[in-house]
């Protein structure tokens, strides 16, 4: 995997609502009803992070979850980050 320029992060950001660049990942917190609710979500990634082989890092605070997505084996971030961002999106 090719490590993506400012450039291209900052334009692959652009499509991607609610997440925001945060160093060397991209970052969005969801907010739900209830710690249940949190539950369901991070449950409903594992789909999709299984598919792309690509996983993210995860954190559960009862209405909120945040997730933090990066390609740690090239140190930073990919096209691969941004696809798995797009379909984390999609299951809201």
């Amino acid at each position: 995997m090719t490590l993506l320029g400012d450039e291209e992060i900052l334009n692959r950001l652009t499509g991607l609502d609610g997440w925001a660049l945060d160093g060397q990942r991209i970052v969005r917190t969801f907010e739900f009803g209830d710690f249940v609710d949190s539950v369901r979500f991070v449950d409903s990634l594992v789909g999709p992070a299984e598919q792309m082989n690509h996983h993210p890092d995860v954190r559960i605070s009862w209405n909120q979850v945040t997730v933090e997505i990066t390609t740690h084996s090239e140190g930073g971030l990919t096209a691969s980050d941004f696809a798995l961002a797009g379909r984390i999106s999609e299951l809201v």
